[in-house]
């Protein structure tokens, strides 16, 4: 696995800032914006060209998408142990996430194109695709290349896609994840919407604002199960789920149909009983529709849901990249059999009653579920299995 978020630049510091309750929200600091000061984000305090300089990567257009992106898979890639041999085989293949990618640049691109005939250096960054791009081109990946853009589903999706991958003898190995920077685009975009919180986010709290928005990027590889002998082995992906309740283009049905079906649906394919769920990891934007909806199908489903928490109280909302940096955190919860508080957290939903895990704690765990949702209604659930 690999991370890099604004509460640390690896997998160790993540799991540090997570077993101390350390949020990553403040003020802008590094992103121009006009909002600094007023919006709290998740801002990861290392500058683009310092970035640039500690990875290497100077190539024409590259963004900071791409940037955080090929950090948190070099990490990967090294703590998987693979070879430039293994990376270049076709059966290794990438599946990256993102909402923004490219589109972080914008603005560079629009006073290019009024200011210059030879057009823009970001031109080739604007497609959908060009993160996977730059990360197979950078690392010779031989096999099959895609990229997933489900709004916040994203990179959960590219975790299930990946799995199906190697069930259907389409690839021995998957590099699974997703990255998204922050960006004038989605600020502005989600200040729009009125869901942007002046204060840290207090996911499943009654009295919650909305969200704070992050940048991060985060990856997982993936191997098939006969393969893995002498490798580092966290857990195992035993459930995933997709569903689209098809309610509204930024909201979710007011009884959280999408979740449920995709909560059940990744039970099912787990082939395990609601109860066999140690814990959740929310999708917890700390928004008044997804909050309460989330809440109502977690008790449909499970009457009386498991432990569960929202780390975007520590991370932001990072979008396409939070279903992959959620299911890092799920991972090294049961890997290290530990439960991280939610942050922020003072009073329960009056119509829900539900509570989050307020403080850290070793506990007995089997089997976590993470959900990430997206506008749209496109809801994906995860289920990750202590071996």
């Amino acid at each position: 696995m690999g991370i890099i978020t604004a509460i640390g630049n690896s997998v160790p510091e993540n799991r540090d800032a997570l077993i101390n309750g350390r949020s990553g929200i403040s003020d802008l600091s590094l992103f121009p914006s006009k909002y600094a000061g007023v919006l709290p984000c998740a801002e990861i305090k290392i500058s683009t060209e310092l970035l640039k300089e500690k990875l290497n990567a100077y190539e024409r257009g590259v963004t900071r998408t791409s940037l955080l992106s090929l950090q948190a898979l070099k990490e990967a890639v090294v703590d998987a142990g693979l070879s430039p041999e293994e990376l270049s085989k076709d059966s290794t293949a990438l599946i990256g996430a993102s909402t923004v990618g490219g589109m972080c640049l914008t603005d560079e691109l629009y006073h290019d194109a009024n200011k210059s005939d030879n057009g823009s250096e970001y031109l080739s960054s604007y497609d959908c695709g060009s993160v996977s791009i730059y990360l197979q081109s950078k690392l010779k990946i031989g096999g099959i290349i895609n990229t997933i853009n489900t709004a916040c589903s994203s990179s959960a999706n590219a975790v299930m896609y990946g799995a199906r991958l190697i069930k259907n003898g389409l690839a021995d190995k998957a590099i699974v994840g997703g990255a998204d920077s922050l960006a004038k685009f989605t600020i502005n975009g989600f200040k729009s919407l009125h869901i942007l919180s002046d204060e840290k986010c207090r996911p499943f709290d009654k009295d919650r604002k909305g969200l704070n928005l992050g940048e991060g990027a985060a990856f997982l590889v993936l191997e098939k199960e006969e393969d893995i002998a002498g490798r580092k082995v966290y857990a195992e992906v035993t459930g995933y789920g997709n569903s689209n309740d098809a309610y509204h283009p930024s909201s979710i049905s007011d009884e959280g149909e999408g979740p449920y079906l995709s909560m059940k649906a990744a039970l099912e394919i787990a082939g395990i009983n609601q109860d066999e769920i140690s814990f959740i990891n929310a999708h917890g934007t700390a928004t008044e529709n997804n909050d309460e909806t989330e809440s109502r199908a977690m008790i449909r489903l499970f009457r009386t849901p498991p432990p569960f928490v929202s780390t975007k109280s520590y991370t932001g909302h990072t979008l396409g990249a939070a279903g992959a940096v959620e299911a890092v955190f799920s991972v090294l919860s049961l890997y290290h059999q530990e439960i991280y508080p939610a942050l922020q957290f003072a009073h329960p939903i009056e119509s829900t009653g539900l509570k989050p895990c307020l403080s850290y704690a070793p506990s007995s765990l089997k089997h976590i579920m993470s959900n990430s949702f997206g506008f749209g209604g496109n809801c994906s659930s995860l289920i990750f299995s202590k071996l």
